[in-house]
C-alpha cells in the first residue's frame, strides 16, 4: 500500500512469488507449473476459482465475494470432483476427476449479470 518498488528477491522472501528464473527458463517453468495444475486438479474448480478471483475482485463490498464463494464451495462440495478427491487421496492414487467445463459448472454460473454496453462519446 505503500507503493515502495521492491525487487524479485524480496518478493521471493516475502512469499509473493513461489520461485524466480531467468527470462530464459521463465516459460517452460510457466508451462510446468500449468500442467502441474491440469493433471492435478479439477477442471470445474480450478474454472471456478479463476473466476471468483478475477470477477471478485471489483465486488463492491467483500460480503459479496463470500456469499458466492461459499455457495461454490457448497455446490462444489457434493460434486463426483469432490467424491474423486477425496477417494483418490485415501487411495494414494492420482485423482481422474470426471467433470467437464462448461457442462458441470453450478447452475447458479455466472452469478454476474451482464452489464449493459454504450459506446465512449
Amino acid at each position: 500500500m505503500s507503493g515502495r518498488v521492491f525487487g524479485a528477491a524480496e518478493a521471493l522472501e516475502a512469499g509473493l512469488v513461489r520461485s524466480l528464473h531467468p527470462a530464459d527458463e521463465l516459460l517452460p517453468a510457466a508451462l510446468e507449473l500449468a500442467r502441474e495444475i491440469a493433471e492435478n486438479t479439477s477442471a470445474v474448480s480450478v474454472s471456478m476459482n479463476r473466476q471468483l478471483m478475477w470477477r471478485m475482485l471489483g465486488a463492491d463490498h467483500p460480503m459479496a465475494a463470500h456469499e458466492v464463494e461459499s455457495r461454490a464451495l457448497s455446490v462444489i462440495g457434493g460434486t463426483a470432483d469432490a467424491k474423486e478427491g477425496v477417494e483418490s487421496f485415501l487411495e494414494k492414487r492420482p485423482a481422474r476427476y470426471p467433470g467437464k467445463v462448461p457442462a458441470d459448472l453450478p447452475d447458479f454460473y455466472p452469478w454476474w449479470p451482464d452489464r449493459p454496453f454504450r459506446a465512449l462519446p
